[in-house]
């Protein structure tokens, strides 16, 4: 696989790797793990999820896993990543889910990498965004609306979790 990196000149985004894991353990907070992970990440754990992204990457797999990356030394500001394809999403459909370390929170980046993601996913094939948040995550509600993104049904997982969804025709991501 050729390398990808995207960059806004603020942000960059790059596929998540092993040398990440540390860093990603150091920022995660209560509310990644609420939002986000399921669960508070081990070194082994974290390790073992950031292989399957690499192999994803590698074999063309329907995960891509970016690291959101700031500065001259691209240090890991949190994670964003596209499921081009999963429960509840309709062909062409791609899941975006992301999370900022509490360092980087508040300053627009989150928008930032949705916004680079997006315009990823529509030259990958995507034909619409979709961001599923849970009604006590107003942060990452707004991240979406900030991002162009538009409310849609709710929706509800497996085991019940209610859903707002937010799209995003990718057609004008990819302009």
């Amino acid at each position: 696989m050729h390398e990808v990196k995207l960059s806004d000149g603020i942000v960059t985004l790059s596929p998540l790797c092993l040398d990440d894991a540390e860093a990603h353990l150091a920022g995660e907070d209560e509310l990644l793990v609420r939002w986000l992970n399921g669960g508070p990440g081990t070194r082994e754990g974290i390790r073992a999820y950031f292989r399957h992204c690499r192999e994803q990457w590698d074999t063309s797999g329907p995960l891509r896993a970016f690291g959101i990356r700031m500065g001259a030394d691209e240090a890991l500001a949190g994670t964003i990543d596209l499921r081009f394809s999963g429960e509840g999403l309709a062909p062409g459909q791609v899941n975006v889910a992301y999370g900022l370390y509490p360092l980087w929170r508040g300053r627009g980046l989150a928008t930032r990498a949705v916004l680079l993601a997006s315009q990823y996913a529509a030259s990958e094939g995507g034909t619409e965004a979709v961001i599923q948040v849970e009604p006590e995550n107003p942060a990452s509600a707004a991240v979406a609306r900030r991002a162009g993104f538009t409310p849609s049904k709710p929706t509800h997982g497996k085991d019940g979790t209610r859903f707002d969804w937010y799209i995003r025709d990718l057609q004008t991501a990819a302009r």
